[in-house]
């Protein structure tokens, strides 16, 4: 009899669970533009660290903090990760704000306050229903060297130094038109002819 009416609970709070979200739904949408609620955001990291394995949010970097293993993060995190969380981490780029959830500003608690396990498989597994992917290559057992290398370089974007923000900006990915200007610019300084149907005019 108690199990009837412990399932039976459930059944009713599932049911409202279903019945808000609809109605929220219904009356707010589903743009990705809007800020998500204090619920929607407790509920996602909750989620988040159910989802995580408990060996998984255990386990130890096997990979020893230096410099320069933080160069090589950094410069991965630059090509790789910057456009959606900023060089800094922010997250504040146009396709992180535009991203539902929007990305986190990783220097916070809400990032750091993760255990390295944690951090590790969110970049080597990604995140369902998110813009995250797994980036990670599946070695089976074997450790992802590069996922722990960047737990390394996130454990440090509280502290990151405007000089290597700096650095890393020449390490961003650049758009065609972006590499083309520079070989513009490249060639005019030798002092080459650019004949006019070559050049690129910027739009402001």
């Amino acid at each position: 009899m108690k199990r009837i009416h412990v399932a039976l609970v459930t059944l009713v709070v599932l049911a409202g669970l279903i019945l808000g979200l609809m109605a929220y739904v219904r009356s707010h949408g589903f743009s990705a533009r809007a800020e998500p609620s204090a619920a929607e955001a407790f509920v996602a990291r909750k989620v988040r660290s159910f989802a995580v394995p408990r060996k998984a949010r255990e386990a130890v970097n096997p990979i020893a903090a230096s410099p320069e293993v933080l160069s090589t993060a950094m410069a991965h995190f630059a090509d790789h990760c910057a456009t959606c969380h900023a060089n800094d981490g922010s997250g504040d780029t146009a396709i992180g704000k535009g991203l539902s959830p929007k990305a986190p500003d990783m220097r916070l608690a809400e990032t750091q306050n993760l255990t390295d396990g944690e951090i590790y498989y969110i970049i080597h597994n990604g995140i369902r229903f998110t813009g995250m992917p797994a980036f990670g290559e599946d070695k089976g057992d074997l450790p992802d060297k590069d996922s722990w290398e960047l737990v390394h370089f996130i454990r440090h974007l509280p502290k990151i130094t405007e000089d290597e923000i700096l650095a890393m900006k020449k390490m961003n990915p650049r758009s065609p038109t972006e590499l083309a200007e520079e070989e513009q610019i490249r060639r005019f300084l030798a002092g080459e002819d650019i004949p006019p149907e070559e050049q690129i005019h910027h739009r402001h």
